[in-house]
């Protein structure tokens, strides 16, 4: 299993749109085996590219903290679960979801239109 994280340092980033990088981590056997960092700065706010990116680099789980219908939609559409609401130290938040203690807030943004297409 790969799980995408959305990071602001070691801290899961709370605005899933502009988050400039993912953390990809690996898990076996309820371990996390290999962490990787991808840039996203080149998809900020296209949610299709985000969920593209996260494809491609095999993530199955997005962990964030708010994110907004279009890019929710977006990484469901790629077949991608995702988990809402979540903060904190990101390794400690894979560790919550690999052990079951992690829920899923629904937590959507609504930002009224501030969205802008570049």
């Amino acid at each position: 299993m790969k799980i995408a994280i959305p990071n602001n340092g070691d801290m899961v980033n709370q605005h899933f749109g502009k988050s400039e990088s993912f953390i990809i981590a690996s898990v076996e056997d309820k371990k996390i085996i290999e962490i990787e960092k991808i840039s996203a700065v080149e998809f900020a706010h296209q949610h299709q590219g985000l969920s593209e990116l996260l494809v491609k680099h095999g993530a199955n789980v997005v962990i964030t903290g708010g994110i907004g219908n279009g890019a929710l939609s977006g990484l469901q559409q790629n077949g991608l679960k995702v988990i809402k609401g979540a903060a904190g130290q990101y390794t400690k938040v894979i560790e919550e979801y690999i052990n079951g203690k992690l829920e899923d807030k629904n937590v959507v943004c609504n930002h009224h239109g501030e969205h802008n297409n570049h």
